[in-house]
């Protein structure tokens, strides 16, 4: 017996509604009157947000009755041209997840209600093995639709339907199959198989999922990174951290226009505090972007911050087991077209490597932008020790008189000089280093206290 995982396409493959390119495409073949239908925008919009709703559904069954005397060959004719189109709306986490299927061997399955006609060409483009979608009836004389459905119409348990007999037919078992999909409609079909994904949910899925234990997941976001409603963590965070709703520190950022507006990229910083990844967040929100990070187990599974920097979209890393999950993790980031930000030098130094004017780092970094071909962004992170220090498990909240001055400097993009990992890595440090201020890169003698601050309050880190 063989696997499968089944994708749903609107709201779980795209981050909407197919039918506005599904639309043009039949009006530029004639098959639809040029103006639009008086409130079909309004209606996708409505689905975009809220999901499938019975009324909508409805009116999505008359769609054989609608396209009655269609002929079928200027039908394919629009599939073939809005196959492109809808293949580049697939959100690029799809993307990897279907790859990833496909990799164990899982037959790749596009289970959706939209006609089988209008997306047999998409589907084929995107690399599935089967298609099984509601079909319209045409009539063997004319070659045009009857009116009428041929067969199950593709949804909630004529969709369950489907799988299963599919499954059964080509000795797939559901038990070890997948399934993803955003609607409560399809609870039936997620129900069939032993790992039903909750994508993107509308607000009764949401809930249902919950329930049941299912994994909730967002193909615009790293898997494990929440978005209930739309909307991530991240962006909340951005809309609360306005300089007059953070009055215990003062943050200078410069030369936010350096962050890339789009595409992957690595954005590589010095390692000062505790604070340093929610800095970096704060950071890469000046160009309107989310960004995910790098950060040791330490950090993630430290009370209060650690829940924090993983619904931030922080990957794991526990520097002893040697796995290579991190950076595979890293690596599908990049190629999901995220900022991913890393600390080269792997921890916070303690002691007096903190007040060492050169900077060390470990390969990890490079490594990454030179196997993946992604462009490096050095940044500078001064001060954030007096916010909160090493010493400390939370920042210094109530100094309000005296609020202490963070400084982010970000450096122009490259790709490293050489694909020697010492070489390389010896250039992004020397880089990040130039961004910091001259005080920190002279050689002086701390006091005992400045010592001090620089362990955690347990030496067992």
């Amino acid at each position: 017996m063989t696997t499968a995982a089944f994708f749903d396409l609107d709201r779980t493959l795209l981050l909407g509604a197919s039918g506005p390119t599904i639309s043009a495409a039949l009006r530029a073949h004639g098959l639809l009157p040029d103006k639009s239908i008086p409130g079909e925008k309004a209606l996708f919009a409505f689905f975009n947000v809220f999901g499938e709703t019975l009324p909508s559904i409805l009116l999505t069954r008359q769609g054989a009755r609608a396209a009655k005397g269609w002929l079928l060959e200027d039908v394919k004719l629009a599939a073939n041209d809005l196959a492109e189109p809808l293949a580049a709306a697939v959100e690029p986490f799809a993307v990897q997840a279907m790859a990833k299927h496909a990799s164990k061997g899982a037959k790749l399955v596009l289970a959706t209600t939209t006609p089988f006609d209008l997306v047999e060409p998409f589907a084929e483009l995107i690399g599935f093995d089967a298609v099984l979608a509601t079909r319209y009836r045409v009539d063997a004389t004319t070659g045009r639709y009857d009116g009428t459905i041929d067969g199950e119409f593709v949804w909630a348990q004529g969709k369950s339907r489907s799988v299963v007999a599919w499954a059964r037919a080509n000795s797939v078992e559901l038990a070890d199959s997948f399934a993803y999909s955003d609607s409560f409609f399809d609870v039936p079909m997620l129900s069939k198989v032993g790992n039903p994904i909750a994508v993107n949910p509308d607000p009764r899925l949401f809930a249902f999922a919950t329930a049941k234990g299912w994994p909730l997941r967002w193909f615009n976001a790293p898997e494990g990174v929440p978005k209930p409603v739309g909307v991530e963590p991240q962006a909340v965070i951005r809309k609360m951290a306005q300089p007059e709703l953070l009055p215990w520190v003062k943050i200078d950022v410069q030369g936010a226009d350096r962050l890339p507006a789009e595409g992957g990229a690595l954005l590589a910083a010095n390692h000062r505090s505790y604070l340093d990844p929610l800095l970096m967040a704060y950071t890469t929100g000046q160009s309107g972007r989310p960004v995910r990070f790098l950060a040791k187990k330490e950090l993630t599974d430290t009370p209060v911050i650690g829940p924090i920097t993983k619904s931030l979209g922080a990957i794991r890393v526990d520097r002893g087991s040697g796995s290579k999950e991190p950076m595979i993790a890293a690596a599908d980031c990049l190629a999901g077209g995220e900022l991913v930000a890393v600390f080269p030098q792997g921890t916070i130094p303690r002691g007096l490597d903190f007040f060492e004017p050169t900077l060390h780092g470990r390969h990890g970094t490079v490594r990454l932008a030179i196997e993946n071909e992604t462009m490096i962004v050095p940044i500078g992170i001064w001060g954030t020790e007096k916010v909160w220090p090493r010493s400390n498990k939370l920042p210094y909240l109530l100094n309000l008189a005296n609020p202490p001055t963070v400084t982010v400097m970000i450096g122009e993009p490259y790709l490293p000089s050489s694909s020697d990992l010492d070489a390389a890595t010896d250039e992004l440090m020397a880089k990040i280093s130039a961004l910091l201020p001259a005080e920190a890169r002279e050689k002086r003698v701390p006091s005992e206290r400045e010592l001090a601050l620089t362990y955690p309050s347990s030496h067992s880190e």
